[in-house]
């Protein structure tokens, strides 16, 4: 009998280890609210145990910007939801679904107990204290040959998702730039796949606010151009975060006809990101040179809320950031060189005539791979278009329209002119342009 119970609780363990089931150790260890979980994959856990003594799970990084969640609060919200509440920026993550009001969602872990024993279902080894890394070298800046040496995992997909997990925004330039080097000269041949972040990593002194709180300037004085080139900054930190993203996202897509996509369309995103690279270190470059830095006022990242509402369908993402969210940028570009022009800062003008040229390139492109997809799979271009827009874009498009510049990118007026809100005794928005 004694030799049965051995090998019952033998088949037990095996059974245990088979499904990914981590002990972690006995309810009476845990007495804190939050207490961290060390996982030797880096990706750590919080265990938090409630007023009613229930348990839950979930990743111990906020998906926002990396805020340790193990030293958060937790929340009865009125819905009846029980949440746990972000220190950095108040992001709040439901313990049941880690999806937050935001929009972003954290990864949850079930958990079991079991006759006073808690185990977690993670398939990596986890502890209450750090674990020890092995083989680490401690750099403050990492190039891609260097990071190569410890990972064999040398895929554009995976140089993107590194790109996206980088905070500081100089050396995401940088590596973006000698990425696409790397991919243009043949170092680095296979797209590959990958899961891109949640939401890119930002610096933990950068300053996030809504979008409709941001003072951006009009250019009359030095401190209003630099608040606009700030926020010029700030969306080419976001649009070199977009073109990766939608590398990662997206290159591995079957179209409705089961082709994937053209490697070309790889080779235009890569050069759109290495352009918006490019434009941030311009940017930065002049802020600097008028006596501040980027950081150095709050930015917003309204961008991304945009990235993430097309996370699931490359279409609407096309739509949205490249016909819609870029071509606005061609729309604003008039006004905003004339305002520098008018303070005689011709430094200024020429970095934004170089980034008007690019960017009409990139609604080029987002146009392009958008009527390619849909004659592929046999739908009008024009409506599936506006239909989108509709859907995930919020409010009607508004004049004044750049027509000549969406003309040079391809986008005509029938794109866009049935999406301005129609005024009163006419029509159509046609008139209106």
């Amino acid at each position: 009998m004694e030799h049965f119970e051995e090998e019952l609780v033998a088949a037990l363990r095996d059974i245990v280890k088979d499904g990914n089931w981590q002990y972690v150790g006995r309810k009476s260890d845990f007495h804190s609210t939050c207490t961290k979980l060390y996982s030797e994959d880096g990706e750590h856990i919080v265990l938090v145990r409630t007023e009613d003594d229930r348990f839950w799970a979930m990743d111990s990084s906020c998906p926002h910007e990396g805020g340790p969640l193990d030293l958060g609060d937790i929340e009865d919200l009125v819905d009846g939801r029980r949440v746990l509440v972000c220190p950095w920026h108040h992001f709040e993550f439901c313990l049941e679904t880690g999806v937050s009001s935001t929009g972003l969602q954290n990864q949850i872990y079930e958990i079991r107990v079991v006759e006073g024993m808690i185990y977690v279902r993670t398939q990596n080894k986890l502890s209450l204290s750090p674990i020890p890394a092995t083989n680490t070298t401690s750099k403050s800046k990492t190039s891609a040959d260097e990071y190569k040496l410890s990972t064999s995992e040398d895929t554009l997909c995976f140089w993107a998702t590194k790109i996206l997990c980088t905070p500081d925004p100089k050396e995401k330039a940088d590596l973006t730039l000698e990425v696409q080097e790397r991919w243009n000269s043949g170092v680095i041949t296979v797209v590959g796949q990958t899961t891109p972040p949640v939401q890119p990593s930002r610096k933990d002194n950068l300053t996030i606010l809504q979008p409709g709180r941001i003072k951006r300037g009009k250019g009359g004085t030095q401190a209003s151009r630099i608040a606009l080139l700030h926020s010029l900054a700030n969306i080419e930190q976001w649009a070199i975060d977009l073109s990766w993203d939608i590398i990662a996202r997206f290159s591995a897509v079957r179209l409705s006809n089961g082709e994937p996509l053209p490697r070309q369309f790889v080779n235009d995103f890569v050069k759109v990101a290495g352009d918006e690279a490019k434009h941030f270190q311009l940017l930065e470059k002049r802020i600097t040179e008028l006596g501040s830095f980027f950081g150095a006022l709050p930015v917003h990242n309204g961008l991304w809320q945009s990235a993430t509402d097309t996370s699931q369908d490359l279409l609407a993402r096309l739509a949205i950031l490249h016909m819609v969210h870029e071509a606005r940028g061609l729309d604003v570009h008039p006004q905003t060189r004339s305002r520098f022009a008018a303070q005689g800062d011709c430094s200024s003008v020429e970095v934004l005539e170089v980034i008007y040229k690019d960017e009409i390139t990139h609604v080029a492109a987002g146009l392009r791979w958008f009527t390619y997809i849909c004659s592929l799979e046999q739908r009008d271009s024009l409506s599936t278009f506006h239909d989108l827009v509709k859907q995930h874009f919020k409010g009607y498009l508004k004049p004044p329209f750049n027509t000549e510049g969406r003309k040079t990118a391809g986008m005509t007026e029938e794109w866009y002119a049935p999406l301005v809100k129609p005024s009163s005794g006419r029509s159509s928005a046609t008139g209106m342009l």
